[in-house]
């Protein structure tokens, strides 16, 4: 990292770019951006907190888990399907559940770590990218977002499966 800013410091030197004025408003920018997304991630935050409180996840894993199991997807699995495209530090928290109950190396676990690794936070992505820009209307992106978080789970229990077999 040292090294990346002393290029960019040397970079900016040589192209006689004024570098503090262009960090002071690059950060001026930083805040704008911060202080128009802010209440998008605090309502996330709020709501995220409110799923968690009221076991709704907990209920919805439990009506979910056995028709998930039909299909061939460990139950292990299921909240953190349920929970990855809501909360990333919820979902690795159930990631380190399944790796601690399961092991790293059993089905679950596999699973588990594919679907952290080809999965999003969908809705967290959602509200920092086009909260930004200001864009409202999100049905589409969302519909194919949340498609997309289905099929990458699909692929993970199959892809461990062909793998294993």
């Amino acid at each position: 990292m040292p090294l990346f800013i002393a290029v960019v410091l040397v970079f900016g030197l040589v192209k006689k770019v004024p570098l503090f004025d262009a960090f002071c408003e690059g950060a001026r920018e930083g805040i704008k951006t911060l202080l128009s997304i802010a209440p998008t991630l605090v309502g996330l935050i709020v709501a995220v907190d409110m799923l968690k409180a009221s076991s709704a996840t907990d209920m919805l894993c439990s009506f979910i888990s056995p028709a998930a199991e039909q299909l061939g997807f460990p139950k292990e699995i299921v909240p953190m399907i349920l929970l990855r495209p809501i909360s990333g530090g919820g979902s690795t928290a159930l990631l380190t559940n399944v790796y601690k109950e399961c092991g790293p190396d059993s089905f679950a676990g596999l699973c588990a770590s594919v679907l952290a690794g080809s999965t999003e936070t969908t809705f967290y992505a959602i509200a920092v990218y086009y909260g930004s820009v200001g864009i409202k209307r999100i049905r589409h992106t969302l519909f194919a977002a949340l498609s997309a978080d289905f099929t990458a789970a699909v692929m993970a229990v199959l892809t461990v499966r062909m793998l294993l077999s």
